[in-house]
């Protein structure tokens, strides 16, 4: 009785966690819960498979710093898991501690055993993006005659036009747009459930217009329906986009390596429009609006790594500090002469 009664705390706790608190009074948007509940999924393998704890029996007692580091370890170890994965899930593990700890405060010091497990750093990565010409370039593969080309190019050039992330995409339905009347926007739907409303420039209205009258995209009765669908008439998954994506960067690297990373990603295009931004000397805080960031320190990144804004900064700096500041003696060979008999 003591087992069943365990496993019902557990199972009562992650339910209310996942189902009620979340979603209800933290606001959280079905992308994360959907991360979250697939943290647990693993927590429940690694019970099963590493201590033969079927689920049925998983009680939250069983949560112990101990315990959860030695998931953790076999994310990375068994899984071939990162660092940054790691502290997701982590991160995922804390949240429902704290949600626990409030909800069953008999295990107060368990809980804050396992709050005190500490994330592990990362190594700063390089950011992946495409010059102008690369963009250009990438863009010019989908071959349009066919509806899927059309598609293609529609989504990669919505894509960088509004920096959406790749989930902001796939969710995308044509009520998302407002391309009758300027001003021409689009509404994203990101994280934190947050909405944001990105202005939409004329050629990509056109492209839009295009794609979604042959698409049948237009009419009242598919308005909520996928803005770019796959074969079955679905979303598409992440998996799905970055297939499109890898194909066109293939061939353009074909055409000319030079200006294609070897390695391009649905977020690497997010990355190009930011550089790009900053690059046309878009201020920082309207590119943080843009991209949909808390905080302008996550956008401080891209100036940090783009050295062309770097050396335009210091280029500026250096002309107000040097510019009528030249001492009179400097050059005066009779004043230099006098100085020195000076300090004879």
């Amino acid at each position: 009785m003591t087992a069943m009664k365990q496993a019902t705390d557990f199972a009562r706790l992650l339910s209310g966690f996942l189902n009620s608190y979340l979603p209800n009074e933290k606001g959280v948007s079905a992308n994360t819960i959907k991360s979250y509940s697939y943290t647990f999924i693993l927590f429940i393998k690694y019970m099963h498979e590493n201590w033969n704890v079927a689920v049925t029996r998983l009680s939250f007692s069983h949560l112990k710093k101990d315990l959860v580091v030695g998931f953790l370890d076999w994310l990375q170890k068994e899984r071939g898991c990162g660092e940054a994965t790691r502290n997701q899930r982590l991160a995922a593990i804390s949240s429902f501690i704290k949600y626990a700890e409030y909800m069953n405060p008999d295990h107060l010091f368990d809980c804050h055993q396992i709050l005190s497990i500490p994330a592990k750093k990362t190594e700063s990565k390089v950011l992946n993006y495409l010059n102008i010409d690369g963009m250009k370039l990438l863009l010019q593969q989908p071959e349009t005659q066919k509806i899927k080309g059309l598609r293609n190019l529609t989504l990669l050039s919505l894509m960088y036009e509004s920096a959406a992330r790749v989930q902001e995409i796939i969710d995308l339905t044509p009520a998302s747009l407002f391309i009758t009347n300027k001003p021409y926007r689009v509404i994203l739907h990101g994280k934190g459930n947050k909405y944001r409303t990105i202005p939409l420039p004329d050629k990509q209205v056109e492209l839009l217009r295009q794609y979604m009258t042959q698409s049948g995209l237009l009419a009242k009765e598919n308005v909520q329906k996928p803005l770019f669908p796959n074969y079955q008439g679905q979303r598409m998954t992440r998996n799905g986009v970055n297939n499109i994506l890898v194909k066109y960067v293939k061939m353009a690297k074909e055409k000319s390596p030079s200006l294609v990373p070897d390695h391009l990603s649905c977020h690497d295009i997010r990355h190009t429009k930011a550089m790009h931004l900053l690059e046309s000397k878009v201020e920082l805080i309207h590119i943080r609006d843009f991209l949909g960031h808390k905080s302008v320190v996550t956008t401080e990144i891209y100036a940090r790594m783009n050295p062309k804004f770097t050396f335009e900064a210091v280029k500026n700096a250096y002309k107000n500090i040097t510019a009528d500041n030249i001492p009179v003696w400097k050059g005066n060979n009779e004043i230099m002469a006098m100085l020195k008999n000076l300090a004879k």
